[in-house]
């Protein structure tokens, strides 16, 4: 399919650049796959649209403050944005380094007079392999001097730092390093989970370090030519477990974000069913291909041309998300990371 498919106008006003005053109060647009009908809805009425004996899957990934300033030895400053550390090297890590002139291996970063950092190692594509030097714990240093890595369209006219730091992560948020939150699990409260709960639905866990891969924009002219970058998972036996069961018993899997998605679709196609384990999950889902596990799903609205776009309409039809898309940008939806949800059933 070509890449311009994906692709649509949308308002610089309708990109939200501060989270809602509360969570469940984000407004939601239900699309039914089977109509074509479009329901507006707020996120708090979400246990309206699902039945007793639904599962959700959200990914408890939890973002860490991965981006830090430093200065190179000729004074140049750089961002560094750190990715992965390697196994059992608590100092060692893999980072992407952006600068006017990339560092030279050998050559030294500074970002205060406690931690620097030697670059061992240049990888291409702007990631390079760095050594830290510091005293004391390596997390402490990294929790003192980094920030969150707030995604490049959410621009501020007043610093909000303190509230990103509750509000860029779900509630349920546990096992940091994730470079970017799976942001469809932002609407969710305490409150909410116990109605759902009442209910009858409930949730599971599975966890996917969100890294550059899912951001990383399609460049190529058709979308089946796009490669995804591999992203660590993990898929607990509790929630493996309780998924097959729920498909056993008839009812539905409501995957919570792309993440959950593309993490129990990799799984699936793998080993033919939901099996527990943890590695790398490197799916891209495009229109055409199969969804083996999830029955709804939950999510924000999407950059143009990105990769959880295309999912989405890979799972609802690309002509039903331009209709969804056309019709939320007419009722002044909140867009990307810090905007409104869809529910698609």
């Amino acid at each position: 399919m070509d890449l311009k498919q994906f692709k649509y106008e949308l308002p610089d006003s309708l990109i939200a650049s501060y989270p809602s005053r509360d969570r469940q109060a984000s407004r939601l647009l239900v699309v039914k796959r089977s109509t074509g009908e479009l329901i507006h809805s707020v996120f708090s009425q979400l246990g309206s649209f699902l039945d007793p004996g639904d599962l959700l899957v959200l990914n408890d990934a939890k973002v860490f403050p991965a981006r830090l300033h430093g200065v190179k030895e000729s004074g140049g400053k750089v961002e560094v944005l750190l990715l992965e550390r390697f196994p059992d090297k608590r100092s060692l890590w893999l980072a992407i380094v952006n600068a006017a002139k990339k560092p030279a291996v050998g050559s030294q970063i500074r970002f205060n007079e406690n931690m620097t950092a030697r670059v061992i190692g240049d990888l291409g594509g702007g990631r390079f392999g760095l050594e830290f030097h510091h005293p004391g714990d390596f997390d402490d240093q990294l929790k003192a001097l980094g920030e969150l890595p707030l995604p490049h369209y959410i621009t501020r006219t007043r610093d909000t730092a303190n509230l990103d730091w509750e509000r860029y992560q779900t509630v349920y948020a546990a096992n940091p390093g994730a470079i970017a939150a799976p942001t469809a699990g932002f609407h969710f409260t305490p409150d909410l989970f116990e109605a759902l709960q009442t209910k009858g639905i409930t949730r599971a866990l599975l966890t996917l370090h969100v890294g550059p891969g899912t951001f990383q924009p399609v460049r190529e002219e058709f979308v089946d030519d796009h490669r995804m970058e591999g992203e660590r998972y993990t898929l607990p036996v509790e929630t493996a477990t309780r998924i097959n069961q729920t498909k056993r018993d008839g009812h539905r899997i409501i995957a919570v974000g792309s993440t959950s998605t593309r993490t129990l679709e990799w799984v699936a196609r793998r080993t033919g069913e939901v099996e527990p384990g943890h590695g790398i999950a490197r799916l891209f889902i495009r229109p055409g291909d199969p969804f083996r596990v999830i029955d709804a799903l939950i999510t924000n609205f999407h950059l143009p041309a990105s990769t959880p776009l295309i999912l989405v309409a890979a799972f609802a039809g690309l002509e039903l998300v331009r209709r969804a898309y056309a019709e939320a940008i007419k009722m002044r939806y909140r867009f990307y990371s810090y905007g409104d949800a869809m529910l698609i059933l």
